[in-house]
């Protein structure tokens, strides 16, 4: 949210004010589902609809919300089923950069290696 309104402009002003009252302001406050439910039904949505720009912020929040990164590859890997392949692979390697560009890492580490 941060992020969309530090690129908000007068021409996207009207559209950002709607997004953060509907998205923001009502939907992800409803505590049905939990924010960490949310999460798992948002990863989803996004590789459904190959929106991969947007998939790296939201693993980030998916992790605030409480989910580990096997749960987050779980959510990936039932989207293989249901969205394919492709999107899955994509979706796999979008999530993967995302613990290394936290630590500041140039490649992410295979899992059980040292830093």
């Amino acid at each position: 949210m941060d992020r969309a309104q530090a690129r908000q402009t007068p021409f996207t002003a009207r559209f950002q004010d709607f997004v953060s009252r509907c998205a923001w302001g009502e939907i992800w406050t409803d505590p049905t589902p939990t924010r960490r439910e949310r999460s798992m039904i948002t990863l989803t949505a996004l590789v459904a609809r190959g929106h991969y720009d947007e998939l790296a912020p939201h693993v980030r929040a998916a992790r605030r919300n409480g989910l580990t990164v096997e749960e987050t590859g779980a959510v990936l890997l039932q989207s293989t089923v249901y969205c394919g392949v492709p999107a899955a692979n994509s979706a796999f390697a979008v999530a993967q950069r995302v613990p290394a560009e936290e630590s500041g890492e140039d490649r992410p580490r295979q899992p059980g290696t040292s830093p």
